[in-house]
């Protein structure tokens, strides 16, 4: 009975997955709606058979992609199946829901990087060199603009300070997987959220962002890597440490903000305080985004939220 229920559920959301995808790929209209629903057909198959047969109707998700559509499509169903595998697997296994967003984000980030190798083995196409070429190219049209107008000469420590950042966006294509990653994360598993407590009569849910609590030992990874920061680094090291730095520093301001909320909430105070820091951090990151940073990192060093709720400050 079990084992015709998973082909049943297999066949019927895998036909889901190749509708969905078709109508990304030929529907222009709908088809960031599309974009965001592919995920979903194999969240609500591993939430009911975790993730064993999951990777049997990815596989069938592949083929029947590459029949419907071309060999160059094999990677969209690759980077949708293990994402919204890993989210399914957490449903399953009645993770967090903190726990199982983090579980598709690593699966997220391992299906992009999946697309990344695929378009440079099988496509020759090194997307990060095609990247860097389009903002030198940008860089130098702009460098040209301020030439005709005649601002060349004093623009160019502009430019060059232009470069440098632009530089530094390569160097950090990393943190941008794992930001993608989880976005792609969240915006999944709250629509399966949504679409499982409709067909399924469950109550899941993401708890309210003032719960939101990251483990003391990130502190002491961001700590390290700052600490490293300050060495005179060079090539894949530097990198590296730069990539951790500004990972856990953006999960550090998380926490600040989420302390936030927890603070407007504990005492009592308008629920705009909440809301005009995340405008605040957003908008003028060059600010409140370092204040917003070390407020997570106290919250996470000496425990605030205990000392609020045993009434010590």
């Amino acid at each position: 009975m079990n084992q015709s229920k998973q082909l049943t559920d297999g066949a019927l959301l895998t036909a889901v997955f190749i509708i969905l995808m078709l109508i990304s790929a030929f529907v222009p209209v709908i088809s960031i709606a599309a974009v965001f629903l592919l995920p979903v057909p194999f969240v609500l198959f591993a939430s009911r058979h975790d993730w064993k047969p999951s990777i049997i109707m990815l596989l069938a998700a592949i083929g029947l992609s590459v029949v419907f559509t071309t060999v160059y499509s094999a990677p969209i169903p690759v980077l949708m199946g293990i994402g919204g595998i890993m989210i399914g697997r957490g449903i399953y296994r009645k993770y967090t829901a903190y726990e199982t967003l983090a579980s598709g984000t690593i699966g997220f980030v391992a299906g992009l990087v999946a697309l990344f190798l695929f378009s440079q083995v099988f496509l020759q196409v090194d997307l990060i060199n095609e990247m860097d070429e389009m903002l030198q190219e940008s860089l130098e049209m702009s460098r040209d603009v301020m030439g005709d107008f005649g601002l060349a000469g004093q623009t160019e420590e502009q430019m060059q300070l232009v470069k440098e950042q632009l530089d530094m966006l390569i160097q950090l294509i990393p943190v941008w997987v794992a930001l993608i990653g989880l976005l792609m994360a969240f915006i999944s598993q709250w629509v399966s959220y949504k679409i499982i407590g409709r067909l399924e009569d469950r109550s899941l849910h993401f708890p309210p962002f003032r719960t939101f609590r990251l483990p003391v030992s990130l502190i002491w990874i961001y700590l390290f890597a700052l600490i490293i920061s300050f060495i005179d680094l060079s090539g894949l090291a530097a990198q590296a440490v730069n990539n951790v730095l500004m990972l856990t520093g953006i999960f550090m301001a998380l926490q600040g903000l989420s302390f936030i909320f927890y603070y407007a909430h504990e005492k009592n105070k308008t629920k705009a305080l909440p809301v005009i820091s995340v405008i605040l951090t957003i908008f003028f990151p060059f600010i409140f985004l370092y204040l917003v940073r070390l407020l997570g990192i106290i919250d996470i060093g000496f425990a605030l939220r205990d000392r609020i709720s045993n009434g010590k400050t």
